[in-house]
């Protein structure tokens, strides 16, 4: 998977298409503002999610936070070391610390999220 094909929404959570797949997580942005991540909870392998849907849960020291699916589709895997080491998602949120993989349902939807330009001018707009 090429990071420069990640696809990110306004709330913070990235999508990176390899083959019929697309690996999600949140950005480093959402991992600094949660602070210590300390619980994930993981959706089911084989749930149908739509964008804008919460797919899973992320709890920090100080708030629970939904993650929102950036595309529609079902998902296929689970990151399931983050049940032993919840913290993979501040230490490399990038990398092992993705949340889900998802077999999308509709590509075209990927077209309404920013690239990676277009994420950090709107995180130097004051995005939040």
């Amino acid at each position: 998977m090429n990071p420069n094909d990640r696809k990110y929404t306004k709330q913070h959570e990235w999508i990176q298409v390899g083959g019929k797949t697309a690996r999600v997580g949140i950005t480093h942005y959402a991992q600094e503002q949660l602070t210590d991540i300390v619980f994930v909870e993981l959706p089911e392998v084989g749930k149908k999610v739509s964008a804008g849907e919460s797919a899973a849960e992320l709890e920090s020291v100080k708030s629970v936070s939904d993650l929102y699916a950036p595309a529609s589709g079902t998902v296929t895997e689970i990151n399931t070391a983050l049940t032993e080491a919840p913290e993979k998602v501040n230490e490399a949120p990038f990398g092992e610390g993705w949340i889900f993989a998802l077999e999308l349902s509709d590509p075209k939807e990927l077209d309404q999220l920013m690239d990676a330009a277009q994420y950090q001018a709107y995180l130097d707009a004051g995005g939040h």
